[in-house]
């Protein structure tokens, strides 16, 4: 495949994300294609500008934690974690969701490399990302009198669902006493919940109630835009506090069904598997990851890591 005209390597690079993850829920006949084209840009975001891994070398003590609370999402998960040069194979990609696989329904720790932690249900990932913050705060204390041993950020990508749950209060306050400061919190928010519209379920304004835990927050409109996303990342890492980043997007960005709760768990059929292809201009083979888009992701991710 060409680059589209209009189309640059960061816009080529997500919608190959997008589709790959689609492909992997279609095959499966099972999965959440929602959150996979709606987060997709974030994601390539952090990982291809922030996140500091090696993927020859996944446990690498100081590398920066990246937690899916969101865990449904496992096919976006999967998806980056190939491109970035994970041991993920096409194969690994293709047998998603199936019995015995590499690539379970929800992200597991210890089954999957590059998976930092077991997360499906809500709320749990977040508290997890807190401990490892806590971690990374601890031994560097301990640890770093004459040289920066430990000296890594933690990442977590959150839904409204887990921040509807009580251990993300719990965990976001005890974060924001801590001033854990090394601790990023990406929030997809897309105004729809599984049942339908979340102000149905959730009102609370997300981003006023972590700076009353002490956590400092930032709103980026548009959740397709990777440079505002990676300024926001930029900016977070500087400041002393916890920092929340609410993005705005649309869940099923491109589908059928998109910005409805009908896109959230259920595979979009071979027809809208090439509608959504048709929208984002998007002509590559099937489970395939562009020549542009792993030169890139090498460059980006793999020899920067």
């Amino acid at each position: 495949m060409k680059k589209e005209v209009g189309q640059n390597i960061d816009e080529l690079a997500i919608n190959n994300l997008r589709v790959l993850s689609c492909e992997m829920i279609q095959r499966a006949n099972s999965g959440h294609p929602g959150i996979a084209l709606g987060a997709a840009t974030m994601m390539w975001a952090l990982f291809s500008r922030h996140l500091r891994v090696d993927p020859k070398d996944p446990e690498w003590s100081n590398r920066d934690r990246f937690v899916l609370s969101a865990g449904h999402g496992s096919a976006l998960l999967y998806a980056m974690l190939h491109v970035s040069g994970f041991d993920l194979s096409i194969n690994d990609l293709k047998n998603f969701r199936r019995f015995g696989s590499k690539t379970p329904g929800h992200p597991e720790r210890g089954h999957v490399p590059g998976v930092e932690a077991t997360t499906g249900p809500l709320g749990q990932g977040i508290g997890m990302a807190v401990g490892m913050a806590l971690a990374e705060r601890t031994l560097a204390a301990r640890l770093n009198k004459k040289a920066k041993v430990v000296d890594h950020f933690t990442y977590c990508l959150v839904g409204d669902g887990d921040l509807m749950e009580g251990i993300s209060h719990e965990a976001a306050s005890f974060a924001g006493n801590q001033r854990l400061s090394k601790l990023i919190v990406l929030y997809d928010s897309n105004d729809v919940s599984l049942d339908g519209p979340a102000s149905r379920s959730f009102r609370t304004d997300v981003c006023r109630r972590f700076e009353s835990y002490g956590w400092d927050t930032q709103l980026v409109a548009n959740g397709n835009d990777v440079d505002e996303i990676d300024r926001a990342i930029e900016k977070a890492k500087k400041t002393d506090k916890p920092s929340l980043i609410e993005i705005k997007t649309t869940i099923g960005f491109g589908a059928d069904k998109a910005g409805t709760n009908a896109v959230h768990g259920a595979p979009l059929g071979e027809n809208g598997l090439e509608n959504l292809r048709t929208r984002l201009e998007y002509d590559g083979p099937a489970f395939t990851v562009l020549p542009e888009v792993k030169a890139a992701a090498e460059t980006m991710i793999e020899n920067r890591g």
